[in-house]
């Protein structure tokens, strides 16, 4: 049991500073932390159901992960080498539109739930 906490504590302490150095040297994370600040706000505020509410809240946090490892691949590549690649390019697109992706499904499931608000 030990060496689980052991290891449960060390990979808190590393998913935090994950996520401080990300907030810390990436605008874009900051911007998505606001936006689901907001989107969590209007999830309570408004009359939305148990299951609407959890959707929204999820998503949010998945577009938060998918700029998590869109941050994790452009360092590793930019870390790697300084010359430009065209994987290397591809890699960080791909990363990119996982997040452009997420944050779409994000963006659909509002629209699901303000439309049914709407009815």
């Amino acid at each position: 049991m030990r060496f689980f906490l052991s290891h449960l504590k060390n990979r808190t302490v590393w998913s935090w500073s994950g996520l401080i150095a990300t907030w810390r040297g990436e605008y874009s994370f900051r911007s998505w932390v606001w936006a689901n600040l907001v989107s969590v706000a209007l999830a309570f505020w408004l009359p939305i159901t148990t299951g609407e509410r959890a959707l929204i809240l999820a998503l949010g946090i998945l577009v938060l992960a998918a700029e998590l490892f869109n941050t994790a691949i452009e360092r590793a590549v930019d870390h790697t080498s300084t010359d430009h690649h065209e994987l290397a390019g591809q890699a960080k697109d791909a990363a990119s539109a996982a997040v452009a992706l997420t944050a779409i499904a994000a963006g659909v499931a509002w629209v699901v739930v303000l439309a049914g608000l709407a009815l």
